[in-house]
């Protein structure tokens, strides 16, 4: 598996229709080029597909903002060992650390055929498909099969149908998992616990709606600065997946985590469409082919990521809560309100098929 550094700078993108929730210095989910899956970088401009002069293969780079241990990445890295085995033609590269930039910039890249592929959250293109804003919504996901079950439904399969649209092709959905809460003052079990408290959240108007109902002060930042703006007390916690609570080392800095499992994040691998058009019939079926197999490696990774690194946070002296029924269901009663304010926005259609599916696990 190779690993190449490049840093190329941003020349003229042109800004599409992208809502960035957090993937810049001002808006707070931006991805770290240490080890986080937030923090801005510049952005790369390459034809897409690019051919290597000396090997003559056609290049596929794929953009990540997180570290290569990450699920993600075993992930893409499988894609890459799949394309190349069955294609010597081709060149996979994968690129961690958002080496090629952040993930809005990555998307305007592949969008506009760029860049070969990334793997980014469903936030960043909002604004170019309102339907993702449905999973920004708190608590719609009761567990994981629920997730999988709608990735695998016609809602997914319609989301896909929009985005290629705009020159993405959705080779597969990857996950980034459920988000859990961390701070410095209080063993959250209650709504009530949270009030008042500082939560650094995405720049995002659902994840800042929901917070605001459960009382706390929902404080967006970049997130490369999360960790030392707990450690000086400017903010008391975060909200993200276990993943990036233990890589991050958050349990320096926060005494408590709750797994309150408030929203359930996919990720979507994207192909350039333009690419993707350009393959053959049997090279298009193959790559979706090598994609799925990649995410359900994604997905197995990811989730015994979280479960160990549970056990790693108490290790290191963390209070890890597993809330009661009774107490997650206040949480659900808290946020509930949220539906109603951003339904007209998502879709009401959209929100009962997603309801609709999950009420079945």
């Amino acid at each position: 598996m190779k690993r190449k550094v490049m840093s190329v700078l941003l020349t003229g993108v042109m800004m599409l229709s992208l809502v960035a929730c957090g993937q810049s210095a001002g808006s707070g989910n931006a991805a770290d080029t240490s080890k986080s899956p937030d923090s801005a970088a510049p952005a790369a401009q390459e034809a897409a597909p690019a051919a290597d002069a000396a090997s003559g293969k056609t290049v596929i780079k794929i953009a990540s903002g997180l570290t290569a241990q990450a699920a993600e990445n075993v992930g893409a890295y499988e894609f890459e060992k799949m394309i190349e085995e069955k294609y010597p033609e081709f060149d996979v590269q994968v690129y961690t650390d958002a080496q090629l930039g952040d993930d809005t910039a990555c998307a305007q890249d592949v969008s506009m055929g760029n860049l070969e592929a990334v793997i980014l959250s469903p936030s960043v293109l909002t604004g170019m498909c309102s339907k993702l804003s449905v999973f920004d919504l708190p608590f719609l996901f009761p567990n994981y099969e629920a997730a999988d079950a709608v990735m695998e439904s016609d809602v997914a399969k319609d989301i896909a149908a929009e985005l290629a649209g705009n020159g993405l092709h959705v080779l597969a959905w990857y996950e980034n998992g459920f988000r859990q809460l961390t701070n410095s003052k209080v063993d959250v079990h209650t709504p009530a616990d949270v009030a008042g408290l500082k939560i650094r959240t995405m720049e995002n108007e659902i994840h800042l709606a929901a917070f605001k109902a459960l009382g706390a002060v929902p404080t967006p930042m970049a997130f490369s600065e999360v960790f030392t703006a707990m450690e000086s007390g400017t903010i008391d916690g975060q909200e993200n997946p276990i993943s990036t609570i233990y890589l991050n080392s958050f349990y320096e800095v926060n005494k408590y985590c709750s797994l309150t499992n408030h929203v359930y994040g996919p990720k979507l691998f994207l192909l350039s469409e333009s690419l993707f058009q350009k393959l053959t019939d049997e090279q298009k079926a193959f790559f979706e082919e090598a994609a799925a197999k990649s995410a359900v490696t994604d997905k197995e990774v990811n989730r015994k990521q979280c479960d160990d690194y549970i056990q790693s946070l108490r290790d290191a002296g963390m209070t890890v809560t597993e809330l009661t029924n009774e107490e997650h269901q206040a949480f659900v009663d808290a946020t509930a309100p949220i539906y109603d304010e951003f339904k007209s926005q998502i879709g009401e259609d959209l929100i009962k098929k997603v309801q609709d599916v999950c009420a079945k696990y």
